[in-house]
């Protein structure tokens, strides 16, 4: 029941902005708690690399003395991805197009993560 109100969270989401591709919530250890992927795109690789690349950048954040981590943008010649925290033990990933009004998907991220952390 709390993976198929993750699902709807996530699918809301999705549908806020035609840029966003795809979202999954993950746990902190890389498992995908929930996810609304493409076809073709594997729920395991994109846990694993969600929960690596969050490590890398708390890490980061706190050898360079940045403070607590927020979140963590990739651009790539194709899209971005995005991931935050949505509560202490879980993880919001999001991609989007290449031409992607980051700011209003920041804004849609912020409040999912939120309601995914209320419900978590």
């Amino acid at each position: 029941m709390r993976a198929d109100m993750l699902t709807s969270i996530l699918t809301e989401l999705n549908g806020t902005s035609a840029d966003i591709q795809a979202s999954g919530v993950i746990s902190t250890d890389g498992l995908m708690m929930a996810s609304v992927l493409p076809a073709g795109l594997d729920e395991d690789r994109v846990g694993a690399m969600s929960a690596a690349m969050l490590s890398l950048g708390d890490r980061t954040a706190k050898e360079l003395a940045r403070g607590t981590l927020e979140q963590v943008l990739i651009k790539g010649a194709l899209g971005y991805v995005l991931m935050t925290y949505a509560g202490e033990e879980s993880v919001l990933t999001v991609m989007a197009k290449p031409n992607a009004k980051l700011g209003l998907i920041f804004l849609d991220v912020k409040r999912a993560a939120e309601s995914i952390a209320d419900l978590l």
